[in-house]
């Protein structure tokens, strides 16, 4: 089902979690906050939404780490219903799209409960005191072709680097609904 994120309410403040990466490693909100913000990415392997993006995700990324902005990707699907977005796969998924940040299995669900995720990609963009500031797309060519593109998401999350504050226009995401259990 496909379904856009709703109007972005920010200045909430991020909710606490641990979750463990396919390997067992586990990672805490503290452990993911970095000097100057946050994004929180809740995405899977299956959705064509997801695969279609995943490429300029990863770049995006890279370029928000190095100014100091914590990345992490959060798969909430039930992966018993749907086995393409099993722990292993979601390795397969990393590794092929070179991420630089962790991919964390949310294997009861309760994170993106918690955090209100309804689709995949899901972003959540948050200032360096951790409160909530972009809830949006990554950009602008969607599924499309992205020559010319306009980063959305990497503006905004500069901006919150910047000045605390994401942007007033905001877009929301599109993707396929969360596979909850």
């Amino acid at each position: 089902m496909l379904l856009e994120t709703p109007g972005v309410q920010t200045g909430w403040q991020a909710a606490p979690f641990t979750l463990s990466d396919p390997d067992g490693k586990t990672y805490s909100l503290s452990d993911l906050q970095d000097s100057n913000g946050l994004l929180i990415a809740f995405i899977c392997n299956h959705c064509p939404y997801v695969k279609a993006i995943a490429e300029r995700f990863a770049e995006d990324a890279k370029v928000l780490q190095a100014k100091g902005i914590g990345v992490v990707a959060i798969n909430s699907n039930d992966y018993r219903h749907v086995p393409e977005d099993s722990p292993p796969m979601m390795k397969r998924f990393a590794s092929a799209y070179n991420f630089s940040f962790p991919y964390l299995v949310d294997e009861n669900q309760s994170v993106g409960r918690t955090y209100s995720a309804v689709c995949t990609p899901d972003f959540f963009g948050f200032n360096a005191e951790g409160k909530l500031q972009y809830r949006g797309r990554l950009d602008d060519a969607r599924m499309g072709d992205p020559a010319g593109r306009e980063p959305e998401l990497l503006n905004a999350m500069l901006q919150i680097a910047r000045t605390g504050f994401g942007p007033d226009k905001q877009l929301p995401s599109m993707g396929c609904s969360i596979k909850w259990s």
